[in-house]
């Protein structure tokens, strides 16, 4: 049995990628409204034209989950300490695998720290890396980080949360994979951004190297191993996020560079990410120009081009 707490896209992909692996699996969503129309239709409208398999439960039940299986947790990083915190009784005692990217912004905290503050008694993990909820549930090849810092509860998920076109990599650095999937965020936006202001092709691949450079710096900071971000949910996930519209930090990013005004109700990750970073690298000493810059232009500090401007006049030095 597997359990997932959020009916989001990806909550929904992950259930219906592990169901059609042979896994039962229980799929809780907080809405009774939004679990009664599953159940009518076999879908989630958030996945259209993806069917529910009949192994895979939608409940509004919390109670559900309750047991010794692994539990997913699917919700946004900044709403991930309320979820468990909630749920506390259901939840603790048992491994919990974070599926957000993000560093909390009151604590600057990651996913496994939230749940490790919360719920000592659990084994936090994170599953992360290059993943679109689409493409998960229509069954494309698709190969995730999972980390954990117990060796032997990291195999045991390894092989629970696998699927035939689901490949997953087993880390115990939890801080580099946090880090990289928090970060490719971050860039995405200021990727995008170097896109919607018609600056090209070449000034992306530019953010993107630059970005993944101060990425690895504030992961080496904080206590990650290098090597770790130039796997999956580092090097990985920054390549896919920066470059695929199907991401929202990088459509957000195209407004700002567009100065168009962007859907409220999408949630950006990347936005709060960005300003908790801001502030965890000014604690650790760390170089963070780019973050800056996306922190000025979320919030209206500074235009396009004077953006620009602040990083090409940075003082020249060897890469």
């Amino acid at each position: 049995m597997i359990g997932i707490m959020g009916a989001g896209a990806f909550g929904t992909a992950l259930a219906v990628a592990l169901a059609l692996g042979g896994r039962d699996v229980v799929l809780w969503a907080r809405d009774p409204e939004a679990v009664a129309r599953m159940k009518r239709t076999g879908e989630n409208p958030r996945l259209p034209d993806v069917p529910l398999p009949e192994n895979l439960t939608v409940t509004d039940d919390i109670g559900s989950l309750a047991g010794d299986f692994p539990v997913l947790l699917a919700v946004p990083m900044q709403k991930l300490r309320d979820a468990v915190r909630d749920h506390a009784g259901v939840l603790d005692r048992r491994p919990l695998v974070a599926c957000c990217k993000g560093i909390e912004l009151t604590t600057g905290r990651g996913p496994s720290q939230v749940l490790a503050e919360e719920l000592p008694d659990a084994t936090p993990a994170l599953l992360t890396g290059p993943s679109f909820a689409a493409d998960i549930a229509r069954g494309l090849p698709t190969a995730l980080t999972l980390a954990c810092a117990h060796g032997p509860c990291a195999e045991e998920l390894q092989n629970a949360l696998s699927a035939p076109a689901l490949r997953l990599y087993r880390t115990e650095d939890v801080t580099g994979a946090e880090t990289g999937g928090a970060m490719k965020n971050v860039i995405a936006i200021a990727s995008g951004a170097a896109i919607g202001a018609g600056y090209g092709e070449s000034a992306r691949a530019a953010v993107m190297t630059r970005g993944y450079a101060e990425m690895v710096r504030l992961a080496v900071a904080r206590g990650a191993e290098e090597h770790t971000l130039a796997g999956l949910s580092g090097f990985g996930d920054l390549a896919l996020t920066c470059t695929s519209t199907l991401s929202r930090n990088y459509r957000f990013g195209i407004s700002i560079g567009e100065g168009q005004s962007f859907d409220p109700n999408v949630t950006v990750e990347g936005a709060a990410t960005a300003r908790a970073v801001q502030e965890a690298s000014k604690a650790l000493g760390v170089e963070m120009p780019i973050t800056q810059v996306v922190v000025a232009l979320i919030d209206g500090k500074v235009d396009m081009e004077t953006a620009l401007g602040m990083l090409l006049s940075r003082p020249l030095k060897e890469e």
